[in-house]
């Protein structure tokens, strides 16, 4: 089974594997500048198993280790990629056809959660990565 998803205009769309990992919600300034919200919701895949069926992303560099890529026509975010990780991917729940069932296990860099959005869902809460706690 698989995954697909893609942009608002449709000019980019992908595919990836249903074996996700590390749903999150993520409250960290650059996510949420990235896309205009207060936090993003975002799940891991291996990075062998996403793929580009449709289009190009545009790519930028948003901090020295990660880069994330977009739809260039409509803005889209669609992924975000470490070098530390370079096995996986992170990938926008909300740009997948159907992000229903993808439901986010915990809230990451809550540090910087802004002070009205009171999201708490009962779901373990990482002021930082889950590594750092």
């Amino acid at each position: 089974m698989s995954l697909a998803g893609g942009c608002c205009c449709g000019a980019v769309r992908y595919e990836t594997s249903d074996q996700v990992f590390h749903q999150t919600i993520c409250h960290c300034p650059t996510c949420r500048r990235a896309c205009g919200a207060p936090h993003v919701a975002w799940f891991s895949v291996a990075h062998a198993e996403y793929r580009v069926t449709a289009g190009t992303p545009a790519q930028y560099r948003s901090s020295p280790d990660v880069t994330r890529t977009f739809c260039g026509a409509c803005g889209t975010q669609l992924t975000d990629a470490h070098s530390g990780s370079p096995d996986q991917i992170d990938v926008t729940t909300c740009s997948l056809d159907n992000p229903e069932p993808l439901v986010p296990g915990d809230h990451t860099f809550t540090f910087y959660r802004l002070a009205w959005d009171h999201g708490d869902d009962g779901t373990p809460q990482y002021a930082h990565t889950r590594a750092e706690g």
